[in-house]
């Protein structure tokens, strides 16, 4: 073979290389999947009665989730001064301020929980629907008298 082919053929499969890693280099990022925003929730799940009556026992067994899975973010008294928000500069609500959830419903609540929202994640299936009720109790009960 030439010296003049082998380069051609050389610089051809240079080429092709650098085409290569530059098309999958273009390509598009995954889309972010974020939660539904307050708009999205179903009438008829925001419409939905809590079956659970806030008691103590409601109130005892919400608090071992919401210690391992909410007041990271929400803060240990639900002042939304967690942690992690802190280090992820996140705007959380305050629910020890009784006006932060005064136009939402329980039904809206668990569907939050259930689904997240902004940046919370959602519980999903990971809890029962009875633990996210006692989740719903346990927020509402953080809010302060004023």
């Amino acid at each position: 073979m030439s010296p003049q082919i082998s380069r051609l053929a050389l610089t051809l499969s240079c080429a092709i290389v650098f085409l290569a890693a530059l098309s999958a280099q273009q390509t598009p990022p995954e889309p972010k999947t974020t939660p539904p925003s307050y708009a999205a929730i179903p009438v008829e799940a925001a419409r939905q009665p809590n079956p659970v009556k806030s008691s103590p026992e409601s109130l005892a067994r919400a608090k071992k989730w919401w210690t391992l899975d909410c007041a990271m973010c929400h803060g240990a008294s639900g002042n939304g001064k967690g942690s992690l928000a802190a280090d992820m500069k996140l705007k959380i609500a305050d629910f020890t301020d009784p006006n932060t959830l005064k136009d939402r419903s329980d039904g809206e609540i668990f569907y939050i929980i259930k689904n997240g929202h902004q940046d919370m994640p959602p519980e999903g299936d990971r809890i029962k629907p009875e633990e996210n009720w006692d989740l719903v109790n346990y927020v509402r009960s953080l809010a302060k008298p004023k």
